[in-house]
């Protein structure tokens, strides 16, 4: 069998454990891939480690015991977090983003990889260490950035529904108050989409007060579900008396400047 220097096996490890994020990979299977001691590959991981930590680009985690190996866990260097969410602000000030309604328009960044793999690392590194089994959003613009912070939890997207869909056979439905229209509002979700007892966290686009956010809890306390932690790309201040405190942002929004265009500047749990 072919034999791989040390620059291969490191640059194969790497790859495999940044493309599969927070999932544990059994040390033999290196072993089997590149015919090598288990010793030689614990060597070649000490030294990935050691070059993300410098980097702070994340951090390969040791799961012990007979079936256990190693994992990514994703971050970002508090440099690089920084210059994103600056970046991401001068974006949204665009005078030409506000559309009618005082409403910034975010559609193109939602869908944007780049922008969206970068922000779901950022709210992703805060949840890693609450055993996450669920994301949890709406079917909103939000889905993009809940499916990759999904993937960088290692965990399944669970998609609530506004309305009733034959395809999810039965559902739960609730009624929930929108926190800044005081409206009353609807959601579904199938019974076969979560078990009972776990543990989610609810991941979406723009925060107003916070009511879908309490909609989701209690949508949850349906499954005898608990809502671990909240993770929003923007944050609106314009809305004081939040109906909850407990969340993640990376971007607050503070409104339309007399110019015309949005104020935004980088959230306090990013600069933190």
């Amino acid at each position: 069998m072919e034999k791989f220097s040390r620059n291969q096996r490191i640059a194969a490890i790497t790859k495999l454990l940044v493309e599969n994020p927070s999932k544990m990979v059994n040390l033999n299977k290196f072993t089997e891939v590149f015919n090598a001691a288990k010793s030689t590959i614990s060597e070649d991981v000490v030294i990935i480690r050691d070059i993300f930590n410098k980097l702070e680009v994340g951090n390969i985690e040791t799961i012990a015991g007979a079936s256990g190996g190693i994992k990514y866990v994703c971050n970002s260097s508090q440099e690089e977090k920084n210059k994103f969410a600056e970046g991401l602000c001068a974006i949204l000030a665009e005078k030409d983003r506000i559309i009618p309604g005082n409403f910034i328009y975010m559609t193109d960044i939602m869908y944007n990889p780049e922008i969206v793999h970068k922000a779901a690392v950022i709210l992703a590194s805060n949840f890693n260490n609450l055993g996450v089994q669920y994301v949890v959003t709406v079917e909103t613009k939000g889905i993009p950035l809940a499916y990759e912070v999904a993937k960088m939890l290692c965990v399944e997207l669970i998609i609530v529904r506004r309305d009733n869909r034959v395809t999810e056979g039965p559902t739960v439905s609730i009624n929930y108050v929108s926190g800044s229209g005081r409206r009353i509002q609807s959601m579904s979700l199938s019974r076969k989409s979560i078990k009972r007892g776990s543990k989610c966290i609810f991941v979406d686009d723009f925060m107003k007060a916070g009511g879908t956010a309490l909609g989701i809890i209690e949508m949850l306390r349906e499954f005898n579900s608990e809502l671990v932690g909240i993770g929003v790309l923007v944050e609106s201040t314009e809305n004081k008396s939040k109906l909850l405190n407990n969340y993640i942002s990376i971007i607050q929004f503070n409104g339309i400047s007399e110019n015309g265009s949005a104020i935004l500047v980088p959230s306090n749990n990013v600069k933190k």
